[in-house]
């Protein structure tokens, strides 16, 4: 069992909280997580809003890199169909390079609109894109020659100079069936998102992953399963509430560029609208893993046993919630919730669900 750390690099208020504020502090829960003993930190990629300031993880992996020592670094995800191939397949190898080989490469399809607008690309083919550069990095950086004839991307013959020794473990991110059967074709993990789910929803979602691999294979097979999830662990009520309100912001923004109906002003902000059937912020507090130390023991410990999650990754800092309040969480996360988790399921935290 396995911890990791996700900064969406949220901007709610650009007013009081600068751009430089952001990055700065994104960079710090990094260094705090990596001396906490987090095994995993997160980036995310996002264009043109303030719904996350980080439009290269590789980027911020790379500098990541300089302050931490161990803990791996991920790209939480490289929006795939956003890139040319060739730069892409270079750019990993660099910075896996400049990590020391602590990268992990998660890689996605993406899903705003309002973003592949921006980029010029229609996003009905953003899936199988991806599945074609995913041909092409496992290629490209396993082989010192390599072409590719695909649908929608050709490659002459190319080589990439800063291949590293062993691609980075890829974690293919998503619902999509056809993702979760390439990552048992080819042993890469899995890493989805719990959003607002209730703890039911996450082990119904995991046992439909079993079935496709099942039904794809021909057998089950085991492999490694993160799941991205909204934590905040805090002895104060008033913050777990804020918390909650924040990750209500979140969904609120994610869900109007999912859906084409943002409405942007002020350049790149994104004005928060409820949507249909959205919880409230006491249902939120009921269901995801926020509250006091036991609180989020017991719920983690459910989640982690009932889905079989071999990596969980906290969701501590979004909208404008204070940064310090989230490395307060982390600390008390690393001290009392993993101990509690491992006294609640019976087992040393390296050997659940291993």
């Amino acid at each position: 069992m396995k911890f990791g750390v996700f900064n969406v690099m949220q901007q709610r208020s650009p007013d009081t909280t600068s751009a430089r504020q952001v990055v700065d502090e994104a960079l710090d829960q990094a260094r705090v997580a990596d001396e906490l003993g987090f095994d995993s930190c997160w980036f995310p990629e996002h264009h043109a809003s303030n719904y996350s300031l980080c439009p290269s993880p590789l980027m911020m992996v790379a500098r990541c890199a300089e302050a931490t020592k161990r803990i791996r670094l991920g790209t939480g995800v490289i929006v795939a169909p956003l890139y040319t191939p060739m730069r892409l397949l270079s750019e990993i190898g660099l910075v896996d390079i400049l990590t020391d080989g602590r990268l992990d490469l998660g890689l996605g399809a993406g899903y705003q609109p309002f973003e592949f607008d921006r980029f010029g690309i229609d996003l009905s083919t953003n899936k199988t894109m991806t599945l074609e550069i995913l041909d092409m990095i496992e290629k490209g950086l396993t082989t010192p020659n390599f072409s590719y004839d695909g649908e929608h991307f050709n490659q002459p013959p190319s080589s990439i100079p800063l291949r590293p020794s062993e691609v980075p473990p890829v974690w293919l991110v998503g619902n999509d069936p056809a993702f979760h059967q390439r990552a048992a074709e080819r042993g890469h993990a899995i890493f989805v998102s719990g959003l607002l789910g209730r703890p039911d929803s996450i082990a119904k979602l995991r046992s439909r992953i079993d079935e496709t691999v099942t039904d794809h294979l021909g057998t089950s097979r085991s492999m490694r399963f993160g799941l991205l999830r909204y934590a905040f662990v805090s002895k104060d009520k008033a913050r777990a509430r804020k918390y909650a309100e924040c990750t209500l912001y979140q969904t609120r923004i994610a869900a109007a560029l999912r859906r084409g109906t943002e409405h942007v002003f002020d350049d790149y902000v994104v004005r928060e609208q409820p949507f249909e059937g959205e919880p409230s912020i006491d249902e939120l507090l009921d269901r995801l893993i926020i509250g006091d130390p036991e609180t989020c023991i017991e719920r983690a410990a459910k989640e982690i046993r009932d889905a079989r999650i071999t990596d969980l990754v906290l969701q501590a800092k979004l909208g404008d919630l204070p940064h310090a309040w989230a490395t307060e969480s982390l600390r008390l996360w690393m001290e009392e919730v993993v101990p509690g988790i491992a006294r609640e399921l019976g087992q040393p935290i390296e050997e659940i669900n291993t």
